[in-house]
């Protein structure tokens, strides 16, 4: 296998690193198991306003409380609410905090963590030492205190995480900077005259690529246990919200009389973390530079 023009050659053909990584990706079966499991998930909560057999916080009153019959394939809660289609509402929340918060903390981070490597000095000192006060706290102790401060609900939350959470990425970031800057191609880039933004942006942040798309791939699925632990404690998603961190509180009471209202939001949040777990340690692989013997077919 050769690298000839930003190109792979494998099995005398031309493929693109990219597509060189897919096909690595499609060998792990572990990655596509999870990969079909999060995009049925993805697809079940879009459709969800279609498919949910029943209004998601309607309450009746008359049928609480009930075990899984035909009409409610998973039971109904304490308020009669249908728990299938509270399931199905609550991936569309899960699933939307985990990647909206991801994605901020993301872009958030890394824009801190290459400004902070780029341009060292007292800009680095200032951004580190903040990075350094907010990672001397536990994480979920300053989630914890903070939506207790702002007040409980999933605006507050998601700004609390938003908050914290870039803070790994900005460090992480910087240590790949350091070293990508000093590289010949970002040397010329400067002495053709490239602006600092074009510098960052164009030619470093796209050497960082690999590394932030692990990251953050198992970022989301810490996001998600994290929210839904949030929400279970009464600090998340509030009634009557439909949320799986929010379900597994409100049914915590019933328990033994009815564990399906337990068991059902219990194992949407487990299959999804290990799909995106799955997907991001094949992943991790696939941005390996030390796999690149594995061959194609």
């Amino acid at each position: 296998m050769e690298k000839t023009n930003d190109k792979l050659t494998v099995q005398n053909q031309f493929v693109s690193p990219w597509q060189y990584r897919w096909g690595l990706m499609r060998r792990n079966r572990g990655a596509m198991i999870g990969l079909a499991i999060l995009v049925t998930f993805g697809i079940l909560a879009a459709a969800a306003p279609w498919i949910a057999p029943f209004d998601p916080i309607k309450m009746d009153l008359l049928n609480t409380l009930k075990p899984p019959t035909s009409e409610h394939w998973l039971g109904t809660d304490e308020l009669g609410r249908d728990a299938l289609s509270r399931l199905l509402y609550g991936a569309r929340i899960s699933l939307t905090i985990g990647f909206v918060i991801e994605a901020i903390a993301v872009t958030v981070g890394v824009s801190i963590g290459a400004i902070s490597g780029y341009f060292g000095g007292k800009i680095d000192a200032i951004l580190m030492r903040l990075v350094d006060v907010i990672s001397a706290f536990p994480f979920l102790i300053i989630a914890i205190a903070a939506v207790a401060v702002l007040g409980p609900s999933l605006l507050n939350m998601l700004l609390v995480l938003t908050g914290v959470l870039w803070v790994r990425y900005a460090r992480l970031i910087r240590g790949l900077v350091l070293t990508i800057k000093t590289q010949e191609y970002v040397e010329a880039a400067q002495a053709l005259g490239g602006s600092h933004v074009q510098i960052i942006f164009r030619h470093i942040i796209p050497g960082c690529l690999g590394v932030i798309i692990v990251q953050a791939t198992f970022g989301i699925a810490g996001t998600i246990l994290t929210a839904s632990g949030l929400s279970f404690l009464g600090m998340g998603a509030q009634p009557p919200t439909a949320e799986w961190g929010a379900m597994l509180s409100g049914a915590k009471p019933h328990l033994r009389s009815l564990p399906v209202l337990s068991i059902a939001p219990g194992m949407a949040i487990m299959f999804t973390v290990l799909a995106i777990n799955f997907v991001g340690d094949a992943l991790r692989d696939a941005f390996d530079p030390h796999v690149l013997k594995v061959k194609l077919d």
